[in-house]
């Protein structure tokens, strides 16, 4: 039986970004192994991590204050990419695709914690 977490969209939405930011941070110099790569990918498994931990919890309270912690994620995601673009380690158009992945993923996060309220 698979567990709540699993069956949300934004979960879902956060493990794809998870992902496509996993396989970006490969691609940066060596030199960022243990700065910007580590941080931006621990950002992104951020989202989806605190998004199933709050699934747990027995209050709608609770939940919003995990789905608050996944949103930052989101935002810190966005700052790691900038600071990527402005290294030169991505072009314009990755850069405006992941931003636009978590534009959406902000958005569907923002819902779900006004769902709670």
């Amino acid at each position: 039986m698979p567990f709540k977490f699993e069956g949300l969209k934004v979960w879902q939405a956060s493990l794809e970004l998870g992902e496509k930011i996993n396989l970006l941070a490969d691609e940066f110099p060596k030199k960022e192994m243990f700065n910007l790569s580590s941080q931006i990918r621990r950002a992104a498994d951020s989202i989806g991590l605190n998004i199933a931990e709050g699934s747990t919890g027995h209050s709608n309270p609770e939940q919003k204050r995990f789905l608050l912690f996944s949103n930052r994620s989101v935002l810190e995601v966005v700052a790691c990419l900038i600071k990527a673009k402005h290294r030169n380690y991505i072009n314009e158009t990755i850069f405006a695709d992941l931003y636009n992945d978590c534009e959406v993923l902000s958005k569907m996060l923002n819902s779900f914690i006004r769902h709670l309220e």
